[in-house]
């Protein structure tokens, strides 16, 4: 059975073109984004980097590009990801370190190990490792 053609009156292609804006602390200023975005993760999901060896937990999303124009062109030009796409907060770890990664959605991927991220800063915003992810605590939630 097909799915029926419905009309678009316009409702749907303003919903979906609509541009909000709101204020990056990260770039210093303020970001205009899509009203509705499709983020492939949630926050607390883990998170593998697809070309470097990193893997991370996803503490918040940004719809589009949010960070410094400086951290943009520090970027090799033909690895520059797009900025029409949500990029991840995460908290990040490697066989070396523990630390903060700010990441394109086209260069993520599921985390294939499914077991918890070592950081030391979980604890602040998720509780304990249950079921392949991290529940944020309930005093974060809104």
């Amino acid at each position: 059975m097909s799915t029926p053609f419905i009309p678009d009156d316009g409702e749907a292609r303003k919903a979906r073109t609509a541009r909000a804006t709101y204020f990056s602390p990260q770039a210093g200023r303020a970001v205009t984004a899509p009203s509705v975005a499709s983020a492939r993760f949630a926050i607390g999901d883990i998170v593998r980097h697809r070309m470097h060896d990193f893997r991370g937990v996803v503490f918040d999303v940004d719809p589009v590009f949010a960070n410094s124009e400086e951290w943009y062109e520090s970027i090799p030009q033909d690895l520059r990801p797009a900025r029409e796409q949500p990029y991840y907060h995460l908290f990040a770890e490697n066989d070396e370190a523990s630390y903060v990664a700010y990441v394109s959605q086209q260069n993520l991927e599921e985390d294939g190990e499914g077991g918890p991220v070592d950081h030391p800063s979980l604890d602040m915003i998720f509780g304990e490792f249950a079921k392949g992810r991290y529940p944020l605590h309930e005093s974060m939630r809104h």
